[in-house]
């Protein structure tokens, strides 16, 4: 069974590679994926017509109420005729009637719809960063594991020739048969971590392409020229001045103000709407009155008596003072997050060294070296196999250290919001 299932790996990864070589591979940069990103998700272009919608709310709530008309009329007279209007007969009542609002309650509610698009701006903004996000971390994760491939792939390729080699050495009696399967096993551990790396590529190539809103079956190929010594050497700004700039910048910080900027706007509305409102009109009677075709002005108004709009202004004030606490509480969730993210690149750092890309270019000579050592006998099978894994150990933590640290610069990018550090 566990055969059975090894050979299955090894065949999806071999699929895979080969998958990889034939199909069409598109390299792809930061910006250019943005730029994509921006046009066609899906996701954004919701965000988007939401932000439409609250706009065209605005324009709404400037408008006046609409004019009433109503109006009266006989539709049979002693005369026994329909609809008779004329000297003696018929009665014909007409009223127009205009609602006036008043303590400004029209400016006021569109002041509340401007607030609403505000917040919708926010929302498109607080998803278009969390998905850039996503995206830039998928293409930082889909690079880091192309760089592990290229350290297996390596080794593999170096192996499998003198595998080869040794082999036909077994055959013809120059090597023991526990040499030649030491080998071996070696080749097919390696072969197995690689499909774990083969296996983790699948699901960030479709999160990328979704992302994208790309249906075709193209490797994305991603593309980064950050320098890491520049990265390594990079002196950040205080740590005051980053967190004013992250509540400056956050969408997230920005709708917490714009929600409190609501709320006290919305209580200014409620003590308004406690004001009586005013209908003002005119009326014609033509015989119902004390005199013939009356014309008359109709002022009304409500009398606040009982109904003073209490509760809505209570409510309002609560609502204000909650809003309030969560903006200060907002503003404490992100002075965490930007000092734990400036720590975090801090740590990584200083763990980081310049000088170890020089190590890993003289540690890929050194490995050429030692397999040349190995063929020329100059060096015997086991201090090969202690080198390669070592090798192989040290290529994958300096490349997991690298993409830590880039990473973390990234994170930091994130949650400042904005481009602290070029990782493009």
């Amino acid at each position: 069974m566990n055969r059975c299932f090894l050979l299955f790996f090894f065949l999806a990864a071999a699929c895979t590679s080969r998958a990889q070589s034939n199909a069409d591979t598109l390299q792809m940069d930061m910006q250019q994926a943005e730029k994509i990103f921006l046009q066609k998700n899906l996701s954004l272009l919701a965000a988007q017509y939401n932000v439409n919608i609250n706009e065209a709310l605005i324009k709404q709530a400037k408008l006046w109420d609409n004019p009433v008309l109503a109006t009266d009329q006989n539709i049979y007279d002693n005369s026994g005729k329909f609809f008779a209007h004329n000297a003696d007969n018929g009665q014909v009542y007409v009223q127009v009637q205009q609602l006036i609002r008043t303590a400004g309650k029209r400016t006021k509610l569109a002041q509340l719809a401007v607030d609403n698009t505000q917040l919708a701006k926010e929302q498109f903004d607080d998803v278009m960063r969390s998905l850039r996000y996503t995206l830039q971390s998928d293409f930082l994760e889909l690079s880091h594991l192309m760089k592990t491939k290229k350290v297996y792939d390596g080794e593999i390729a170096e192996m499998e020739h003198l595998v080869y080699g040794v082999n036909e050495e077994y055959k013809a009696g120059n090597i023991s048969l526990k040499d030649n399967m030491r080998l071996k096993a070696l080749l097919f551990s390696l072969k197995n971590e690689l499909v774990n790396v083969q296996a983790q590529l699948m699901p960030l190539q479709t999160e990328v392409h979704f992302l994208l809103q790309d249906s075709s079956t193209t490797f994305i190929e991603p593309q980064f020229d950050y320098q890491l010594p520049a990265i390594i050497n990079y002196k950040l700004d205080p740590l005051d001045s980053l967190v004013a700039r992250a509540i400056a910048s956050r969408p997230d910080a920005k709708m917490a103000q714009t929600q409190l900027d609501f709320q006290n706007h919305n209580l200014v509305y409620q003590k308004a709407l406690a004001k009586p409102d005013v209908t003002v009109g005119t009326e014609f009677d033509q015989r119902s009155s004390y005199a013939p075709n009356y014309v008359g002005l109709a002022v009304s108004l409500p009398l606040n008596i009982f109904n003073k709009n209490q509760g809505n202004i209570k409510s309002a004030q609560f609502a204000v003072k909650q809003q309030a606490v969560i903006k200060d509480q907002q503003t404490l969730k992100i002075q965490s997050e930007v000092s734990s993210a400036v720590q975090k690149f801090l740590y990584y750092q200083k763990v980081n060294d310049p000088e170890q890309l020089t190590f890993s270019q003289q540690y890929d000579t050194l490995f050429n070296n030692m397999i040349k050592s190995y063929r020329d006998r100059q060096l015997n099978l086991l201090d090969l196999i202690d080198f390669i894994d070592a090798y192989k150990d040290s290529k994958l933590k300096l490349t997991d250290q690298h993409n830590s640290l880039v990473k973390s610069a990234l994170d930091l990018n994130y949650t400042i919001n904005s481009t602290i550090i070029d990782v493009k």
